[in-house]
């Protein structure tokens, strides 16, 4: 199994009077980050996508890229490209730039995404959510596959005959497609025959398995083989020597973040027995040391029946710049070896 880390890149939860030089100093310990996740042997390093404050991810090609420049083996790729709120010519360049650069590292998530201020800030109807997702997706899925693309649509201006450069080192770009838990995304990436990214931040994570049943039903149905239909699972964890060191730094962070975006969204404030249900033997929290850490990572796999791929999210914590460092060395060092002594 693929084991490897997505980050929000978040800013300083506590800044200086001089925003602009704690967020230069976010971005700079996030590469360090990504360098020592590359040295400690992990798969994947993910950067995702919001246009809020409190995330330094708006232009995550670019932090990708500069880890590009700095990494040798981990594959570099997003976390979710929102694609819905921009223009899969540019994606695509974007990220076969990437791929050049890493030389042949570059993979692709796309999604939805969590938040919506995508919408009004690049002037699109959030009433059209649904269509511009599948048009665009369709459109970048061409791109990909076809150096020379004709193309109409409702959403931007056709394309005839028209050639997209440059073209990645790898003979296809990865495309995988993150998904939360509308059933119609998990059919639509069987259909497809793209792998899938399943973002489980809460709840029972076996209670996911009827909705991957259905992306192999469909892809099985589709035509594509299984060893195509790839699932992996990103979750919010993190990894300390005890599992009471783990809850004790994770805990208030995490309730904090938690408690204030539930204010946007209804939802009650977090508390700490919430938190260890959460964070219990089916919860979605990953969040102990390494070997409970691996135990779960494997009992979600069965649950799932079996998947590729689990990265951490340990954005959401305000966990200090050491204490993620820390972390990811336990990851790579002792949870990734004993995930791969059971599942290779």
């Amino acid at each position: 199994m693929e084991i490897g880390i997505d980050s929000f890149a978040a800013a300083n939860p506590h800044p200086t009077d001089n925003i602009p030089h704690a967020n230069m100093q976010s971005l700079h310990e996030l590469i360090e980050r990504m360098v020592h996740a590359d040295q400690v042997g992990l798969d994947f390093f993910g950067i995702g996508e919001h246009h809020r404050k409190e995330f330094l991810d708006s232009a995550s090609p670019l932090i990708l890229a500069a880890a590009a420049a700095r990494t040798t083996r981990i594959r570099l790729g997003s976390a979710v490209t929102v694609i819905s709120a921009a223009d899969p010519v540019r994606i695509f360049q974007e990220f076969a730039t990437l791929d050049l650069l890493s030389q042949g590292r570059a993979e692709i998530v796309v999604g939805r995404g969590s938040f919506t201020e995508a919408f009004p800030l690049f002037g699109l109807n959030l009433h059209d959510y649904d269509a511009l997702f599948s048009e665009k997706l369709e459109l970048l899925l061409a791109i990909r596959d076809h150096e020379v693309v004709s193309w109409s649509g409702t959403f931007r201006p056709a394309l005839h005959e028209q050639a997209i450069y440059p073209r990645p080192v790898q003979p296809t770009l990865p495309l995988w497609l993150g998904v939360g838990g509308t059933p119609a995304s998990f059919v639509r990436a069987g259909m497809l025959g793209l792998p899938l990214m399943v973002a489980i931040i809460g709840g029972e994570t076996h209670r996911f398995r009827p909705l991957i049943d259905l992306y192999r039903q469909a892809g099985a149905q589709a035509g594509h083989p299984p060893e195509r239909l790839s699932v992996g699972i990103h979750s919010l964890g993190y990894v300390a020597a005890t599992s009471a060191e783990a809850v004790n730094h994770y805990y208030p962070g995490y309730a904090e973040t938690f408690t204030r975006i539930g204010k946007e969204r209804g939802w009650p404030p977090v508390n700490r027995v919430r938190f260890d249900a959460q964070n219990g033997l089916t919860g979605a929290l990953v969040v102990g040391s390494p070997s409970d850490v691996a135990q779960k990572i494997l009992r979600h796999s069965a649950a799932l029946g079996g998947i590729q791929r689990f990265t951490f999210q340990m954005d959401s914590a305000s966990l200090s710049h050491d204490k993620l460092m820390q972390s990811i060395t336990l990851i790579g060092q002792q949870v990734a070896p004993l995930v791969n002594t059971v599942t290779p």
